[in-house]
């Protein structure tokens, strides 16, 4: 079976950057070290907006430039991006909460074999679980997981709601 880790969204803007907190800087030293010790594929996905975000619908419902292409805020953290070198990780840039090329991508690394998927990452309550759902509503028999310890969300309070919401949804919450 092949196993999939699936980051979602470590990137400067979502750690210390316009949408960063305390939670997301605390979580970047013990994402990296699983992404070293990963033993299969690894997927990471990238919030990605262009200069016209303010006039999208998200930016009109989260009025905070974050993740614009090309900018430092959009590079992954430092220390994540030193533990991907040299894992041959597939990208995906994704311009929303969920991606639609995640599926896609999986069903292309695995070659159709059955797979497991463990998410990590930022932020718990949105893109998290946006990508965590669209996965099993593709490949809905695949175990999946996630990793709460690695993941933070925009308040504990909602971490801990988006986990019930994927313990809910026949996540793993580990």
């Amino acid at each position: 079976m092949r196993n999939l880790l699936i980051v979602v969204d470590m990137q400067k803007d979502f750690v210390d950057g316009a949408l960063g907190t305390a939670e997301a800087q605390a979580i970047v030293p013990a994402v990296a070290e699983r992404i070293r010790g990963w033993d299969g594929d690894i997927i990471v996905t990238m919030d990605t907006h262009g200069e016209d975000y303010m006039d999208t619908q998200e930016g009109k419902n989260l009025p905070v430039p974050h993740c614009i292409r090309g900018t430092d805020g959009w590079k992954l953290n430092a220390v994540i991006a030193e533990a991907l070198e040299g894992k041959g990780a597939s990208f995906i840039e994704k311009g929303t909460f969920g991606s639609r090329d995640l599926p896609e991508t999986a069903a292309a690394l695995t070659g159709g074999e059955a797979f497991s998927a463990t998410f990590v990452g930022l932020c718990t309550d949105i893109c998290v679980v946006s990508n965590a759902l669209l996965l099993k509503a593709f490949f809905p028999e695949m175990s999946m997981k996630v990793e709460a310890d690695l993941c933070a969300g925009v308040t504990p309070a909602k971490h801990e709601a988006a986990l019930e919401t994927l313990r809910s949804c026949q996540f793993a919450v580990v």
